[in-house]
């Protein structure tokens, strides 16, 4: 004998009312639909994300048909004609969010879901389930403060979608991964260049084996991630002997993350085929050129 499915149905929406905000979640809920439950053909003015959470059924768009099942997102974009049925015997149950807002659709974009890309696979992750929910919970409550956390929780929605998504993508996304992950290195050589870091602590605050960062890094750079760092502190050493000119070299040195001033020197002889001191004396020779110096 099959069991029996109890139909539910349930949203909440934010106490908070729109008003041109960048990003905004307007409601948050969550159905156990009935066999063949269809929505559509319609259009809607804002974005809808579901989280299938069990069962399966289909959503159409205007140029494709996707059959869904559990553990898979499908997301709603405005002013498309779209409909989506729950299956006959295995009706889906699933947990949705509306956002709109003037950052939206970048975000939306950020994410990786397009007009013709707007399913993904999510797994059985119950992130989704939980965020989702968290944004209908806090609702309820009708705080002020429920508006904050629909935020909080769409931000880290968006970002577990993209790390699906990527992991779903072919080379070309592999490749645009490649690059965020020296993004990453290159913003935390600048972040940290004035501290003894090293790049064995950047490879483990990222979490990547040293090897494979300095090879995607050459390749993307021209750079190891060695040179880079020691040029990117050498560059901020010229800045501070033009514009510091109170400062000792080895007070420079020191601000740059490069504690021994004899090494530091040579270094800079390395990159500029002068000493810093011979720099600094250039400079202050001619103080009507200084921001012509490099």
């Amino acid at each position: 004998m099959q069991n029996e499915i109890s139909y539910t149905y349930s949203i909440a929406s934010n106490p908070v009312s729109y008003e041109n905000s960048s990003l905004h979640v307007l409601f948050a809920g969550e159905s156990q639909t009935k066999p063949s439950h269809a929505l559509g053909p319609k259009i809607y003015d804002y974005y809808l994300l579901h989280y299938i959470e069990s069962g399966k059924g289909i959503y159409k768009t205007e140029h494709h048909t996707y059959h869904l099942k559990k553990g898979d997102l499908f997301l709603i974009h405005p002013s498309q004609l779209v409909s989506y049925v729950s299956d006959e015997k295995e009706p889906w149950r699933y947990r949705w969010i509306a956002f709109t807002g003037t950052e939206a659709d970048e975000q939306v974009r950020y994410t990786g879901f397009t007009l013709d890309l707007p399913v993904s696979s999510a797994g059985e992750q119950e992130q989704f389930s939980k965020l989702l929910g968290s944004m209908q919970e806090a609702f309820y409550e009708k705080k002020e403060s429920s508006h904050l956390t629909s935020l909080g929780c769409l931000y880290l929605v968006f970002a577990l979608a993209k790390e699906r998504l990527l992991l779903e993508s072919a080379l070309p996304l592999v490749d645009a991964r490649v690059g965020g992950t020296v993004k990453q290195m290159i913003q935390y050589m600048s972040t940290q260049y004035a501290h003894p870091i090293s790049i064995e602590q950047m490879c483990s605050s990222l979490g990547y084996n040293r090897a494979y960062l300095s090879r995607i890094f050459k390749k993307e750079t021209g750079f190891s991630p060695v040179t880079y760092l020691l040029k990117l502190r050498i560059d901020k050493s010229r800045q501070l002997l033009r514009e510091r000119p109170e400062l000792s070299v080895e007070q420079v040195s020191a601000s740059v993350g490069l504690p021994d001033a004899l090494y530091f020197s040579r270094q800079f002889k390395r990159f500029y085929k002068q000493s810093p001191t011979a720099y600094r004396k250039q400079v202050q020779a001619h103080p009507g050129d200084k921001n012509s110096f490099p």
